[in-house]
């Protein structure tokens, strides 16, 4: 048994814990990281666009990523985020990371461009974080502060934009969950849900928001549905979120968009 003044100081020290704790959560930002497989003509299986949309070297003009409705173009234009950090080429396979801060909430998103011909290393970068791999801390300057952001497998959303590589390779291996987190994970190329399920329930992640059929992985619908992750909504009102947003900008019936997204690897 313990005497008074032991009694005390336990609870006193498990009190300050738990305010800590407390303080930590809440100074500990959400945090988004988005893969991109830059649009290349030569080294992915795709329809071809014009040589300077699928030029998979050029993040700056390419279709995915610079053009108007690429990640960062688009982010960028956004009255809800803000664009703090561009860095050009943090890894060979990275051409470009932008880091964009949320105006009304404390959110970030780091978006990674992948350069064309590296469509596989994406592919394998996007598992690995969804399966609580490649934890990485990176610093960045936001309201004149430094902030500490986990990105990679530290990160609560992860999402992959672009050609859906698994219609044309499959990986060497497929990871399996490497903790007891909980992610959710958003991937905008053609028909996610079929080729991605199967290795994606080994990671543990959550699917979020996947596709049924051929599409536009374009910002806009990336944008939508993480404005309702942000607001915490189910994941029908963020799917029929999504929806509307690729009916807006796909000027297509809303029928058609509602069919195109999945919160779920099964039905809607």
């Amino acid at each position: 048994m313990f005497d008074k003044g032991t009694k005390g100081f336990i609870l006193t020290s498990i009190f300050a814990m738990l305010i800590c704790s407390s303080i930590y959560a809440q100074n500990t930002p959400r945090i988004i990281h988005v893969f991109v497989a830059l649009c290349d003509n030569v080294h992915q299986g795709i329809v071809p666009v014009s040589k300077t949309l699928g030029n998979g070297e050029d993040p700056r003009n390419n279709l995915y990523w610079g053009a108007l409705y690429g990640v960062k173009t688009f982010f960028r234009r956004s009255e809800n985020w803000e664009l703090i950090s561009t860095k050009e080429n943090p890894t060979a396979e990275i051409m470009e990371r932008c880091i964009f801060k949320h105006q009304s909430s404390d959110v970030y998103l780091i978006a990674d461009a992948y350069r064309g011909r590296e469509i596989r290393k994406t592919t394998d970068d996007f598992f690995q974080a969804a399966a609580g791999n490649n934890k990485e801390l990176i610093s960045a300057e936001a309201d004149n502060e430094q902030v500490s952001l986990g990105i990679g497998g530290n990160s609560e959303l992860i999402a992959y934009v672009g050609h859906d590589g698994l219609m044309d390779f499959k990986l060497d291996n497929y990871p399996s969950s490497a903790d007891n987190q909980s992610r959710q994970v958003i991937i905008l190329a053609c028909a996610s849900r079929q080729f991605y399920c199967d290795p994606l329930e080994n990671t543990g992640a959550k699917p979020l928001l996947l596709t049924t059929g051929l599409m536009a992985p374009e910002a806009y619908t990336l944008e939508n549905a993480v404005e309702g992750w942000i607001l915490n909504e189910g994941d029908e009102k963020i799917r029929l979120r999504a929806a509307d947003a690729y009916r807006e900008y796909q000027q297509c019936s809303i029928r058609a968009a509602r069919n195109l997204f999945s919160s779920n690897c099964s039905n809607h």
